[in-house]
């Protein structure tokens, strides 16, 4: 028992992960402009078992974080006994969904498990919504926001900047924070690996998307912590300037629904867990190619560089808000 709780520390001083982002499923009800993402594919998703056994595999080799995601999570029929299963082996659970699905019932089953809930929700115009998402949904998202007001845990409100809504972005950093929720905003990427489609109505002018964020912080808009040291960080990123190193494959990977294991979601995966052992998937990680792709800071998305960023800003980190109610 000392031992396992010692192997997430351990990890960290030898530079292995700590964090997985897990594509629970790689179904999902929207068609979004920035997303290449292989959704609805009919691929095979690993059942409730197998996840259990994989994952606890992985808690014994130090994994602690999840954030789990599709696709649309929400679209798994077995998610919360999934969630139930992750939560007990003693993972830290995230959830990011994009809100169309959330019901009375789940919310309250979410709420058991106190587990952090995103939502993504990038504009509060119901034509650019449609537009960003492929999907008129937004009635949805919101009648879900309104099931979360009295949320017990931790819950964000996740909202990617693209040519489309960058003039609409404070205004929901604003509604977030009015609502409880934590804002967390970030750049839409495109053609970063396999990672994010380039739709043309979405790619913006790199100093357009630097106003938006610079406005964020001068307006002190964005909160104190990682999250504001996240927003900084893109301003870093759309100038062109080199960013901190990258943890993918470091301090963080990719599961998809299917058992497939990549550095990160720009990566093709190395491996499958039902094959093949944790181990050995690691052993075949090209850092090299890793390191060239961070060394060119060709994306900054979250997951890549939480677990790096908060080691070298421990004080920012501490001052990040866990609730705004």
């Amino acid at each position: 028992m000392i031992a396992i709780r010692a192997k997430p520390l351990t990890n960290l001083l030898r530079r292995q992960p700590v964090l997985v982002t897990f594509q629970v499923t790689l179904r999902c009800n929207s068609a979004c402009g920035y997303c290449a993402l292989p959704l609805n594919q009919g691929r095979y998703e690993l059942n409730r078992q197998e996840i259990r056994s994989i994952f606890g595999n992985l808690y014994a080799e130090g994994i602690r974080f999840l954030l789990v995601q599709g696709g649309e999570p929400l679209l798994r029929s077995d998610l919360i006994d999934v969630l139930e299963d992750l939560s007990a082996l003693g993972f830290h659970v995230s959830v990011i969904t994009n809100g169309t699905k959330l019901t009375k019932d789940l919310v309250a089953r979410f709420a058991a498990l106190r587990l952090p809930l995103s939502i993504s929700l990038d504009t509060l115009d119901r034509v650019l919504y449609c537009q960003i998402r492929g999907a008129d949904q937004l009635p949805l998202v919101l009648a879900g926001l309104d099931l979360l007001d009295d949320y017990p845990g931790p819950k964000f409100l996740t909202c990617i900047v693209s040519e489309v809504n960058r003039d609409e972005v404070p205004a929901v950093v604003r509604v977030a924070k009015s609502r409880g929720f934590i804002p967390v905003v970030g750049a839409y990427h495109w053609k970063v690996g396999i990672y994010g489609k380039e739709d043309p109505a979405l790619v913006y002018d790199r100093s357009g998307a630097v106003q938006v964020f610079e406005h964020l912080l001068q307006e002190d808009l964005i909160p104190p912590g990682y999250f504001r040291q996240f927003a900084k960080d893109n301003v870093t990123w759309l100038k062109g300037q080199r960013l901190e190193p990258c943890d993918a494959g470091r301090y963080s990977l990719a599961i998809d629904a299917s058992g497939n294991v990549a550095p990160c979601l720009a990566f093709p995966p190395v491996g499958n867990l039902r094959e093949s052992s944790y181990r050995e998937i690691l052993s075949r990680l090209d850092r090299d190619r890793v390191q060239a792709c961070s060394d060119c800071s060709s994306c900054n998305r979250l997951d890549g560089r939480v677990v790096g960023s908060i080691l070298r800003h421990p004080v920012t980190a501490w001052r990040t808000p866990v609730s705004f109610q």
